[in-house]
């Protein structure tokens, strides 16, 4: 079964961390990944740039573009990245959830994804 994986974090979190500390949270991202590689429960994923860099797109009501700088919403937390799952039921996507190193400070949401019929 595919789940994304997504995390959500307090993105000014590394402002305030060290060279080392910085090093130290890549090293655990970093063997998270590879650990789901190595598992095959993963088909990719990636960090996502800082807030101030999204665009956000609705409609405008008269079949424009309405444009506008940032998230579509204030939030204490921010989505800062996802993982592509692919495991064998929702327990297996919670276990690799919680080993997430943002579970430790942040909140990671997993959302099956819809399967449309080829047919």
């Amino acid at each position: 079964m595919r789940y994304m994986l997504l995390i959500y974090n307090d993105e000014t979190r590394y402002a305030g961390m060290s060279e080392a500390e910085m090093q130290a949270d890549m090293g655990q991202w970093m063997a998270y990944t590879e650990a789901m590689r190595a598992a095959g429960a993963t088909s990719g994923g990636d960090p996502l740039q800082p807030t101030a860099t999204a665009t956000s797109v609705r409609d405008d009501g008269n079949g424009g573009p309405l444009v506008t700088d940032g998230p579509f919403a204030e939030t204490r937390e921010q989505l800062g990245g996802y993982y592509l799952l692919d495991v064998e039921n929702l327990d297996k996507a919670i276990e690799w959830a919680h080993r997430c190193p943002a579970a430790k400070y942040g909140t990671v949401e997993l959302r099956p994804i819809q399967e449309f019929d080829a047919g």
